[in-house]
Protein backbone atom coordinates (compact mmCIF):
# COMPACT_ATOMS: atom_id res chain seq x y z
CA UNK A 1 0.00 0.00 0.00
CA UNK A 2 1.43 3.81 -1.09
CA UNK A 3 0.25 5.09 2.50
CA UNK A 4 2.31 2.26 4.32
CA UNK A 5 5.46 3.12 6.11
CA UNK A 6 7.91 1.22 8.27
CA UNK A 7 7.98 4.40 10.40
CA UNK A 8 6.31 8.29 9.93
CA UNK A 9 8.28 11.19 11.42
CA UNK A 10 5.50 14.14 13.00
CA UNK A 11 7.92 17.00 11.78
CA UNK A 12 11.25 17.18 9.45
CA UNK A 13 12.79 20.73 11.76
CA UNK A 14 15.50 20.53 13.55
CA UNK A 15 15.40 16.77 14.48
CA UNK A 16 12.89 15.05 12.37
CA UNK A 17 15.16 15.60 9.36
CA UNK A 18 18.07 13.99 11.05
CA UNK A 19 15.60 11.16 11.92
CA UNK A 20 14.28 10.62 8.31
CA UNK A 21 17.84 10.48 7.27
CA UNK A 22 18.96 7.71 9.76
CA UNK A 23 15.87 5.65 9.50
CA UNK A 24 16.37 5.97 5.35
CA UNK A 25 20.06 5.12 5.87
CA UNK A 26 19.02 1.89 7.92
CA UNK A 27 16.80 1.14 4.56
CA UNK A 28 13.44 1.60 6.09
CA UNK A 29 10.40 2.87 4.40
CA UNK A 30 10.22 6.76 5.71
CA UNK A 31 7.54 9.24 5.66
CA UNK A 32 8.53 12.35 7.25
CA UNK A 33 5.01 15.03 7.89
CA UNK A 34 6.18 18.68 7.98
CA UNK A 35 2.89 21.38 8.94
CA UNK A 36 5.03 24.10 7.31
CA UNK A 37 7.82 24.17 4.55
CA UNK A 38 11.53 22.68 4.65
CA UNK A 39 13.10 24.97 6.54
CA UNK A 40 10.75 27.78 8.10
CA UNK A 41 10.34 30.69 10.90
CA UNK A 42 7.96 29.50 12.48
CA UNK A 43 9.59 27.80 15.20
CA UNK A 44 13.13 26.94 16.19
CA UNK A 45 15.79 26.53 13.81
CA UNK A 46 16.09 29.58 11.93
CA UNK A 47 18.37 32.43 11.73
CA UNK A 48 21.26 31.63 10.07
CA UNK A 49 23.92 30.04 12.37
CA UNK A 50 23.95 27.80 15.81
CA UNK A 51 26.70 27.57 18.51
CA UNK A 52 28.12 23.75 18.90
CA UNK A 53 30.37 23.61 22.24
CA UNK A 54 31.50 20.71 23.90
CA UNK A 55 32.46 22.32 27.52
CA UNK A 56 28.85 21.82 28.44
CA UNK A 57 27.93 23.81 31.56
CA UNK A 58 24.55 22.73 31.41
CA UNK A 59 25.14 19.14 32.50
CA UNK A 60 28.47 16.83 31.53
CA UNK A 61 26.11 13.68 30.91
CA UNK A 62 25.73 15.76 27.84
CA UNK A 63 29.51 15.70 26.66
CA UNK A 64 29.22 12.23 24.93
CA UNK A 65 26.27 12.94 23.01
CA UNK A 66 28.27 16.00 21.58
CA UNK A 67 31.17 13.95 20.91
CA UNK A 68 29.13 11.73 18.60
CA UNK A 69 27.12 14.69 17.09
CA UNK A 70 30.41 16.27 16.06
CA UNK A 71 31.23 13.25 14.11
CA UNK A 72 27.94 12.62 12.40
CA UNK A 73 27.68 16.37 11.30
CA UNK A 74 31.44 15.81 9.50
CA UNK A 75 30.08 12.61 8.25
CA UNK A 76 26.94 14.51 6.73
CA UNK A 77 29.47 17.27 5.48
CA UNK A 78 31.40 14.31 3.76
CA UNK A 79 28.48 12.89 2.25
CA UNK A 80 27.46 16.02 0.77
CA UNK A 81 30.34 17.97 -0.20
CA UNK A 82 28.69 21.01 1.90
CA UNK A 83 30.57 22.98 4.56
CA UNK A 84 28.25 23.16 7.33
CA UNK A 85 30.19 24.07 10.36
CA UNK A 86 32.76 26.78 10.85
CA UNK A 87 35.01 26.76 13.89
CA UNK A 88 35.62 30.39 15.63
CA UNK A 89 36.59 29.22 18.95
CA UNK A 90 33.84 30.06 21.92
CA UNK A 91 34.58 32.82 25.19
CA UNK A 92 32.59 32.08 28.31
CA UNK A 93 32.80 34.79 30.73
CA UNK A 94 31.22 35.21 33.91
CA UNK A 95 31.59 35.35 37.56
CA UNK A 96 33.93 32.78 38.32
CA UNK A 97 31.29 30.82 41.01
CA UNK A 98 28.66 31.16 39.02
CA UNK A 99 26.82 28.04 37.57
CA UNK A 100 27.83 28.66 34.17
CA UNK A 101 31.66 29.00 34.89
CA UNK A 102 31.80 26.11 37.11
CA UNK A 103 29.70 23.86 34.98
CA UNK A 104 32.33 24.43 31.90
CA UNK A 105 35.30 23.67 34.29
CA UNK A 106 33.40 20.60 35.66
CA UNK A 107 32.82 19.23 31.61
CA UNK A 108 36.40 19.77 30.65
CA UNK A 109 37.75 18.27 33.63
CA UNK A 110 35.92 15.23 33.47
CA UNK A 111 36.04 14.59 29.54
CA UNK A 112 39.15 16.07 28.71
CA UNK A 113 38.12 19.17 26.76
CA UNK A 114 40.48 21.34 25.53
CA UNK A 115 39.94 24.96 27.27
CA UNK A 116 41.77 28.39 28.44
CA UNK A 117 41.26 30.02 31.19
CA UNK A 118 41.78 34.30 31.02
CA UNK A 119 40.95 36.77 33.23
CA UNK A 120 39.37 39.62 32.06
CA UNK A 121 42.42 41.96 31.58
CA UNK A 122 44.27 39.13 29.42
CA UNK A 123 41.25 38.81 27.44
CA UNK A 124 40.89 42.42 26.91
CA UNK A 125 44.38 41.96 25.09
CA UNK A 126 43.37 39.56 22.83
CA UNK A 127 39.71 40.53 21.95
CA UNK A 128 39.82 44.32 22.66
CA UNK A 129 36.05 44.89 21.86
CA UNK A 130 34.46 43.06 24.88
CA UNK A 131 34.03 45.02 27.79
CA UNK A 132 33.79 42.02 30.79
CA UNK A 133 34.21 43.27 34.73
CA UNK A 134 37.88 42.74 35.71
CA UNK A 135 36.02 40.53 38.39
CA UNK A 136 35.30 38.00 35.49
CA UNK A 137 36.65 34.75 34.63
CA UNK A 138 37.42 34.28 30.81
CA UNK A 139 37.50 30.95 29.15
CA UNK A 140 37.95 30.22 25.32
CA UNK A 141 37.11 26.73 23.94
CA UNK A 142 39.01 26.87 21.16
CA UNK A 143 37.08 23.35 19.46
CA UNK A 144 33.81 25.57 19.49
CA UNK A 145 32.06 26.96 16.89
CA UNK A 146 28.65 27.09 15.02
CA UNK A 147 26.48 25.25 12.47
CA UNK A 148 24.44 26.41 9.78
CA UNK A 149 20.98 25.60 10.66
CA UNK A 150 18.79 25.91 7.57
CA UNK A 151 21.26 24.57 5.50
CA UNK A 152 21.66 21.44 7.60
CA UNK A 153 18.23 20.92 7.76
CA UNK A 154 17.52 21.27 3.52
CA UNK A 155 20.70 18.74 3.41
CA UNK A 156 19.09 16.13 5.74
CA UNK A 157 15.81 16.22 4.28
CA UNK A 158 17.63 16.58 0.11
CA UNK A 159 19.88 13.13 1.59
CA UNK A 160 16.89 11.39 3.35
CA UNK A 161 15.10 11.68 -0.09
CA UNK A 162 18.07 9.92 -2.11
CA UNK A 163 17.74 7.02 0.22
CA UNK A 164 14.30 6.31 -0.17
CA UNK A 165 12.05 8.46 2.06
CA UNK A 166 9.09 10.34 1.24
CA UNK A 167 8.58 13.64 3.04
CA UNK A 168 5.96 15.88 2.34
CA UNK A 169 5.73 19.87 3.22
CA UNK A 170 2.37 21.88 4.43
CA UNK A 171 0.74 18.90 5.48
CA UNK A 172 -0.78 19.03 8.98
CA UNK A 173 -0.81 16.26 11.23
CA UNK A 174 -4.80 15.88 12.57
CA UNK A 175 -4.30 12.76 14.82
CA UNK A 176 -3.28 9.53 15.20
CA UNK A 177 -4.04 6.44 16.79
CA UNK A 178 -3.64 2.80 17.14
CA UNK A 179 -5.16 0.87 14.86
CA UNK A 180 -4.95 -3.12 15.46
CA UNK A 181 -0.95 -3.72 14.49
CA UNK A 182 0.05 -0.47 12.86
CA UNK A 183 -0.59 3.01 13.88
CA UNK A 184 -2.94 5.46 11.84
CA UNK A 185 -1.84 8.47 11.66
CA UNK A 186 -4.55 11.48 9.71
CA UNK A 187 -3.30 14.32 8.29
CA UNK A 188 -4.69 17.06 5.79
CA UNK A 189 -3.53 14.98 2.96
CA UNK A 190 -5.45 12.11 4.08
CA UNK A 191 -4.54 8.67 6.04
CA UNK A 192 -1.21 7.20 6.86
CA UNK A 193 -0.39 3.85 8.47
CA UNK A 194 2.82 2.74 9.84
CA UNK A 195 4.56 0.39 12.28
CA UNK A 196 6.67 3.14 14.18
CA UNK A 197 5.81 6.74 15.11
CA UNK A 198 8.70 9.31 15.52
CA UNK A 199 7.28 12.64 17.17
CA UNK A 200 9.52 15.36 16.72
CA UNK A 201 6.93 18.22 16.43
CA UNK A 202 8.79 20.71 18.59
CA UNK A 203 7.17 23.67 19.70
CA UNK A 204 3.92 21.96 18.71
CA UNK A 205 4.91 18.56 20.87
CA UNK A 206 1.70 19.12 22.86
CA UNK A 207 -0.63 19.31 20.56
CA UNK A 208 0.51 15.84 18.93
CA UNK A 209 1.53 13.70 21.98
CA UNK A 210 -1.35 13.72 24.87
CA UNK A 211 -0.59 15.14 28.11
CA UNK A 212 3.28 16.70 26.95
CA UNK A 213 1.36 20.13 27.73
CA UNK A 214 1.94 19.77 31.58
CA UNK A 215 5.99 19.47 31.01
CA UNK A 216 6.57 21.55 28.20
CA UNK A 217 6.21 25.30 27.78
CA UNK A 218 6.79 27.08 25.19
CA UNK A 219 8.69 30.75 24.96
CA UNK A 220 8.97 33.88 22.32
CA UNK A 221 12.82 34.19 21.69
CA UNK A 222 13.99 37.41 19.92
CA UNK A 223 16.92 37.40 17.64
CA UNK A 224 19.27 40.83 16.73
CA UNK A 225 21.43 41.74 13.99
CA UNK A 226 23.03 44.75 14.61
CA UNK A 227 25.33 46.76 12.42
CA UNK A 228 28.74 48.19 14.28
CA UNK A 229 30.60 51.38 14.14
CA UNK A 230 33.57 49.18 13.85
CA UNK A 231 32.94 45.96 11.95
CA UNK A 232 36.07 44.98 11.39
CA UNK A 233 36.73 44.21 14.88
CA UNK A 234 33.82 41.73 14.82
CA UNK A 235 34.78 40.20 11.71
CA UNK A 236 34.88 36.26 11.12
CA UNK A 237 38.41 36.24 11.08
CA UNK A 238 38.75 38.23 14.56
CA UNK A 239 35.75 37.80 16.58
CA UNK A 240 34.45 34.53 17.96
CA UNK A 241 31.18 33.28 19.24
CA UNK A 242 30.70 33.70 22.34
CA UNK A 243 28.17 33.34 26.12
CA UNK A 244 28.46 35.69 28.77
CA UNK A 245 26.93 36.43 32.01
CA UNK A 246 25.33 40.28 32.14
CA UNK A 247 27.34 41.84 35.19
CA UNK A 248 24.67 42.85 37.14
CA UNK A 249 21.62 40.55 36.18
CA UNK A 250 23.48 37.11 35.93
CA UNK A 251 21.17 36.73 32.53
CA UNK A 252 22.67 35.00 29.64
CA UNK A 253 23.74 36.88 26.32
CA UNK A 254 25.59 35.36 23.41
CA UNK A 255 26.67 36.12 20.02
CA UNK A 256 28.63 35.29 16.63
CA UNK A 257 30.65 37.17 14.20
CA UNK A 258 29.61 39.56 11.41
CA UNK A 259 29.17 36.42 8.63
CA UNK A 260 29.96 37.46 5.15
CA UNK A 261 26.28 37.20 3.13
CA UNK A 262 27.57 35.99 0.04
CA UNK A 263 28.75 32.87 1.97
CA UNK A 264 26.58 32.38 4.77
CA UNK A 265 23.21 34.73 3.58
CA UNK A 266 21.29 36.88 5.37
CA UNK A 267 20.64 38.39 7.85
CA UNK A 268 24.12 40.73 7.71
CA UNK A 269 25.01 42.17 11.50
CA UNK A 270 25.90 41.05 14.71
CA UNK A 271 24.13 38.38 15.97
CA UNK A 272 22.96 38.94 19.39
CA UNK A 273 20.17 37.35 21.72
CA UNK A 274 19.39 36.71 24.94
CA UNK A 275 19.35 32.61 26.48
CA UNK A 276 17.25 32.98 29.10
CA UNK A 277 13.51 31.84 28.77
CA UNK A 278 11.00 34.54 27.37
CA UNK A 279 7.38 35.26 27.52
CA UNK A 280 4.66 32.13 27.41
CA UNK A 281 3.04 31.44 24.31
CA UNK A 282 1.31 29.78 22.22
CA UNK A 283 3.02 28.78 18.89
CA UNK A 284 -0.01 29.65 16.90
CA UNK A 285 -1.01 32.91 17.99
CA UNK A 286 2.38 33.56 19.12
CA UNK A 287 3.24 37.88 18.41
CA UNK A 288 6.77 37.57 15.51
CA UNK A 289 6.97 41.40 15.48
CA UNK A 290 9.87 42.66 17.58
CA UNK A 291 8.46 46.43 19.10
CA UNK A 292 10.54 49.24 19.45
CA UNK A 293 11.21 48.66 23.44
CA UNK A 294 12.98 44.97 22.93
CA UNK A 295 14.89 47.05 19.96
CA UNK A 296 15.84 49.14 22.22
CA UNK A 297 16.27 47.04 25.55
CA UNK A 298 18.76 44.86 23.41
CA UNK A 299 20.77 48.13 22.57
CA UNK A 300 21.16 49.08 25.84
CA UNK A 301 22.83 45.10 26.59
CA UNK A 302 24.76 45.58 23.34
CA UNK A 303 26.76 48.56 24.71
CA UNK A 304 27.41 46.71 28.19
CA UNK A 305 29.50 44.22 26.25
CA UNK A 306 30.68 46.49 23.91
CA UNK A 307 30.53 49.74 25.10
CA UNK A 308 30.05 52.99 22.01
CA UNK A 309 30.41 50.30 19.34
CA UNK A 310 26.46 49.89 18.28
CA UNK A 311 25.55 51.51 15.34
CA UNK A 312 21.68 50.55 14.98
CA UNK A 313 19.75 47.38 14.96
CA UNK A 314 19.48 46.10 11.42
CA UNK A 315 16.70 43.25 11.61
CA UNK A 316 14.91 40.98 14.26
CA UNK A 317 13.97 37.50 14.01
CA UNK A 318 11.43 35.71 16.73
CA UNK A 319 12.09 31.96 17.42
CA UNK A 320 10.22 29.36 19.97
CA UNK A 321 11.77 27.58 22.58
CA UNK A 322 10.28 24.74 24.16
CA UNK A 323 10.96 24.35 28.00
CA UNK A 324 11.11 20.74 30.17
CA UNK A 325 10.98 21.69 33.56
CA UNK A 326 14.38 21.15 34.28
CA UNK A 327 15.33 22.41 31.09
CA UNK A 328 16.70 19.62 30.02
CA UNK A 329 15.66 17.25 26.62
CA UNK A 330 12.72 14.35 26.70
CA UNK A 331 13.65 11.47 24.79
CA UNK A 332 12.24 8.37 25.41
CA UNK A 333 9.48 5.23 23.85
CA UNK A 334 6.02 6.41 24.93
CA UNK A 335 5.47 4.01 28.49
CA UNK A 336 1.97 3.29 26.80
CA UNK A 337 2.96 2.49 23.70
CA UNK A 338 6.81 1.60 22.56
CA UNK A 339 5.88 1.66 19.16
CA UNK A 340 5.77 5.49 19.43
CA UNK A 341 9.06 7.35 19.84
CA UNK A 342 9.68 10.85 20.38
CA UNK A 343 12.20 13.64 21.36
CA UNK A 344 11.11 17.07 22.92
CA UNK A 345 12.12 20.05 25.30
CA UNK A 346 15.24 21.14 23.96
CA UNK A 347 15.34 24.19 26.36
CA UNK A 348 16.98 26.39 23.65
CA UNK A 349 20.39 24.31 23.37
CA UNK A 350 19.23 21.95 21.10
CA UNK A 351 20.33 22.26 17.40
CA UNK A 352 23.87 21.53 18.08
CA UNK A 353 22.46 18.04 19.12
CA UNK A 354 20.31 17.47 15.49
CA UNK A 355 23.07 14.97 14.26
CA UNK A 356 22.78 12.85 16.79
CA UNK A 357 19.45 13.09 18.57
CA UNK A 358 18.23 11.78 14.79
CA UNK A 359 20.58 8.77 15.16
CA UNK A 360 19.07 7.60 19.04
CA UNK A 361 15.93 8.04 17.73
CA UNK A 362 16.50 5.44 14.87
CA UNK A 363 17.68 3.16 17.11
CA UNK A 364 15.29 3.88 19.37
CA UNK A 365 12.53 3.52 16.59
CA UNK A 366 14.47 -0.08 15.25
CA UNK A 367 15.22 -1.60 18.25
CA UNK A 368 14.20 -0.02 21.39
CA UNK A 369 17.66 1.12 22.83
CA UNK A 370 20.38 3.13 22.45
CA UNK A 371 24.16 2.73 22.54
CA UNK A 372 24.13 6.35 23.92
CA UNK A 373 23.68 6.99 27.45
CA UNK A 374 20.55 8.86 27.34
CA UNK A 375 18.81 7.70 30.48
CA UNK A 376 19.49 10.86 32.03
CA UNK A 377 16.89 12.27 29.51
CA UNK A 378 14.04 9.64 29.67
CA UNK A 379 10.20 10.84 30.42
CA UNK A 380 10.31 8.46 33.52
CA UNK A 381 12.31 11.22 35.19
CA UNK A 382 9.01 13.69 34.96
CA UNK A 383 6.22 10.87 35.64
Amino acid sequence: MSNTYDVIVLGTGSMGSSACYYLAERGLKVLGLEQSTIVHEQGSHHGQSRIIRKAYFEHSDYVPLLKRAYELWNNLSVDSGEQLYTETGLLYAGNPESALMKGIHDSASIHNIPIQSLTAAQNRDVYPVFNFPDSFEVIKEPGAGFLYPEKCIRIYVQKAIEKGASIMENTKVLGWKSSGNRIEVTTSAGKFYSDKLVITAGPWMSQVLPGMDKHLKVTRQTVFWADMKNPELFSLDRFPCWLAEHPETGEYFYGFPILPVEKYGQPFGLKFAQHNPGEAVNPETVNRVVSRKECDHISQIIDTFFPGSLKSILQTKVCLYTYSPDENFIIDMLPEDPRVVFAGGFSGHGFKFASVIGEILTDLAISGASRLPVDFLSYRRLR
